[in-house]
């Protein structure tokens, strides 16, 4: 494909992801069409996604980035792509603010714009495993959006169809949470499988996504609940367990315990914070899941849609459990650190055997 062609299909590209997003007076300029050329002429790149600024910020700090000559950030949709190098491999990264409608449309125009390889989400997060620790930084094997459900109408039982089961549409493959197991009192507070019809909540169940494939038929949807990450990037992910992390946020404030890198089964996402004991409970009991968060999931939705490869790194910063603004205001900037270094450390490696693969042809 000529470069005239390429620029003119990216600018076809952009002028769509522009009217959804609703960008006011955002005209692309000339200007804009040969940068997002020139850096795509000389890709591709890993594609580096993370939920806020003082999370990227160490690593752009870092002498591991060294920012591109002469396009080091390009800013469009309320987003700034910054463009460099990371332990020699050429990466472009951004912020995509909270939840999971912002990560996800930050990682798609991602994909859109640039010439992307592969995507690393890293970040901290919050926890409901038990055997989890604050400062550790977790690597899922899959990720799930546990904030799309079916809420069932008041005297229906879980052997009762859902609304709109019948179509397709709906499914109770995924488990319910059944409000009246936690109310007050109920068998010392603990949580029980014996059925409590007696609150107007009843339930609610958890729904997988409608995801539509790249190279499947248009408007053919398909549903997924658990996405992988990519296999060759959780292999190499599990060498970094022996990655030596930090202990203390400064002189005054350190963990009981070392951290750990732990390569786990599961986290899940939902645009929701966490900060409480039951429900942090319950998450673990039903899906033993590790990391929570709100954005996680949406980045490996947009991959496993757009067929590209990624991974996710999150680091403890709270337990989710009632006490997070207290231990993520004492820990953030530890899980922060210590989530950089893993994921700098996975891109090295990431590179090593990339360069292994080429020498070996």
């Amino acid at each position: 494909m000529s470069i005239v062609v390429r620029i003119l299909s990216l600018g076809w590209v952009m002028m769509m992801i522009m009217s959804i997003t609703n960008v006011a007076d955002a005209d692309i300029s000339s200007n804009l069409l040969e940068n997002i050329a020139e850096i795509n002429e000389e890709g591709p790149y890993l594609g580096i996604v993370v939920p806020k600024t003082f999370e990227l910020d160490p690593l752009l700090r870092s002498s591991n980035f060294l920012p591109h000559a002469t396009i080091p950030q390009l800013d469009y949709a309320g987003r700034r792509f910054r463009v460099g190098t990371l332990e020699n491999r050429k990466v472009i990264a951004v912020v995509s603010g909270n939840s999971m409608l912002n990560s996800g449309l930050a990682t798609q125009l991602l994909l859109s714009l640039f010439k992307i390889e592969g995507v690393l989400h890293f970040g901290v997060a919050g926890n409901v495993n038990p055997q989890i620790k604050i400062g550790d930084v977790t690597i899922p094997q899959y990720w799930a959006h546990t904030g799309l459900w079916n809420w069932q109408r008041y005297g229906d039982r879980p052997g009762d169809a859902l609304a709109f089961e019948s179509t397709g549409d709906y499914t109770r493959n995924y488990g319910y949470l059944n409000f009246a197991k936690y109310k007050v009192g109920r068998l010392n507070g603990k949580v029980s499988d014996v059925w409590y019809p007696d609150n107007y909540l009843n339930n609610v169940w958890y729904q997988p996504e409608e995801i539509y494939s790249i190279d499947g038929e248009p408007e053919n949807r398909q549903h997924i609940f658990w996405v992988p990450v990519n296999k060759h990037y959780y292999r190499l992910a599990r060498k970094l367990e022996d990655i030596v992390l930090e202990q203390c946020a400064n002189s005054a404030t350190c963990l009981p315990q070392t951290p750990k890198v732990v390569t786990v089964r599961r986290g899940v996402s939902a645009n929701v914070l966490v900060d409480n004991a039951a429900y942090r409970d319950f998450l673990y009991s039903k899906f033993k899941a590790a990391p929570v968060d709100m954005e996680s999931a949406a980045v490996a939705l947009v991959c496993h849609q757009q067929k590209t490869p990624f991974i996710v790194i999150r680091a403890i910063s709270d337990l989710a459990n009632g006490t997070s603004f207290i231990e993520s205001s004492n820990f953030s900037s530890l899980a922060v650190q210590n989530a950089v270094k893993v994921a700098v450390k996975f891109i090295t490696l990431s590179l090593n055997e990339m360069l292994t693969l080429d020498a070996a042809q």
